[in-house]
């Protein structure tokens, strides 16, 4: 019993641990934008934190969708229908071009929408400025999501490490060069941020490009000649893939809000600057357990497309007991040793500033801890649910949970002392809620007959 476990978490972590070290450069390019931006000023951390909250909403709804092509493809695969793998593809591909270009028309509501977020006027510039500049990231972030989802799905994940670590290097470069300028370049400040994260996903797309036309690709997946837009496959994928996207969507339209009411409060702007380290480190640390959960997915995926879903269950519950070991440690560390963290972030350029925003988050830390625990239960299990096809209800829990939980009573408390405290015990309370509603859809089993290929 005990060496059957034990092979269960290899199985799931042979192809875990390239997702994980790829979900690490990925967040890590992010960290690396915030400290570089800590360093410039601690104005244009808040600022970005809260850019990067209205950002994702519509760019998780177009990363997400495209990225679903995992799922298909390794229904296929474990179907052995590998001349169906190519189209799939290209109708993800299709979908992140177009989401792409239209994604550009949100440059021209940036003003209005931070406007009316009514932040401080020095906050409102940087934030259009920044937000501007990401929108040229949406078509190939879009790209790189499909190319590594049919890596993903195939097993095949350590290809995806190349894949962002190029992207993680392109970025890290131009962050020293172009944010507080140096060696005669001009000190672009968060724009220069936005510019070092376009041209790094550029890059990451052009080299994934280049890896999934490699000759053994092209002949066994037909990715040449299949080319062809396919109305009935594009249907298919977006019936399934869009709900999948919608989740994060939801998510982040819901965290986006929580975020803007923390920089309403009174002390809104040591609040924001706050929440946006607990919030790196939060990303940081959960990542790998996100590694771990598309592991799951890629199984659940497989396994049913063979029609093994007792395999299919085996892998879920390797997901959840390796992520919830890793995730103990984690916010054991964030509990005792909260200034390892903080200081990544230091900046007393505005003592004041920093001065309130040290004494604050060591105690969003704890909060953290909680939320990043049953935040790993969450992943597994709502991955397994989308491994199978049950992205409607993931979708809709996202829609319904997040506003009552914590986006409202958030609103409610803003006025009262200690509102940035009460407002993170509301975001706990909410992903342990949605955790443990999770947990009841996949002890249903009904996610056990789904399937999203014909």
């Amino acid at each position: 019993m005990k060496s059957n476990l034990i092979q269960r978490w290899k199985t799931l972590f042979a192809i875990a641990w390239p997702l994980i070290i790829a979900n690490s450069f990925w967040n890590l390019q992010l960290t690396i934008d915030r400290i570089f931006l800590g360093e410039y000023s601690t104005e244009s951390l808040g600022a970005a934190m809260a850019v990067m909250g209205v950002f994702w909403v519509p760019m998780a709804l177009l990363q997400q969708t495209s990225a679903y092509i995992t799922t298909f493809v390794a229904q296929y695969f474990g179907s052995k229908q590998d001349h169906m793998i190519g189209p799939a593809l290209w109708q993800s591909i299709y979908i992140s071009i177009i989401g792409g270009l239209l994604f550009l028309l949100l440059m021209y509501i940036a003003e209005p929408l931070f406007s009316w977020m009514n932040h401080s006027p020095t906050l409102q510039d940087l934030e259009i400025r920044y937000f501007k500049t990401l929108c040229y990231t949406a078509l190939p972030t879009a790209l790189v999501a499909a190319v590594s989802g049919f890596f993903t799905g195939l097993g095949n994940t350590k290809t995806v490490i190349g894949i962002n670590a190029v992207g993680l290097l392109v970025n890290a470069i131009l962050d020293y060069f172009v944010i507080s300028g140096r060696h005669g370049i001009p000190a672009y400040g968060i724009e220069g941020a936005g510019i070092a994260t376009a041209i790094a996903s550029y890059v990451s797309a052009a080299w994934g490009a280049v890896l999934i036309l490699q000759a053994k690709f092209r002949k066994k997946y037909s990715i040449m000649n299949t080319y062809a837009w396919s109305f009935a496959l594009a249907k298919r994928f977006l019936r399934y893939g869009l709900p999948s996207g919608l989740q994060w969507s939801l998510e982040g339209l819901a965290f986006t809000a929580f975020l803007i009411l923390i920089g309403r409060f009174e002390n809104g702007e040591a609040a924001l600057a706050s929440s946006g380290i607990a919030v790196t480190i939060m990303m940081l640390s959960v990542l790998p357990c996100l590694g771990v959960a598309q592991a799951v997915m890629v199984l659940v995926g497989q396994h049913l497309g063979n029609k093994k879903p007792e395999l299919a269950e085996e892998a879920s519950w390797s997901g959840v007991q390796l992520s919830a070991m890793y995730m103990l440690l984690m916010a054991a560390s964030f509990v005792l040793a909260p200034h390892f963290y903080i200081t990544w972030f230091k900046n007393e350029s505005n003592l004041g500033l920093w001065t309130e925003v040290q004494a604050i988050t060591p105690y969003l830390l704890m909060f953290v801890s909680i939320f990043t625990l049953f935040d790993s239960l969450n992943l597994n299990f709502s991955f397994a649910l989308k491994g199978a096809g049950d992205t409607r209800f993931v979708s809709l829990m996202a829609l319904i949970i997040p506003w009552p939980l914590m986006v409202i009573p958030t609103f409610l408390i803003r006025g009262q002392q200690g509102a940035v405290y009460w407002s993170w015990g509301f975001a706990s309370l909410f992903v342990i809620t949605q955790a443990l509603i999770f947990y009841g859809r996949f002890l249903g089993g009904k996610w056990k007959h789904m399937s999203v290929i014909q």
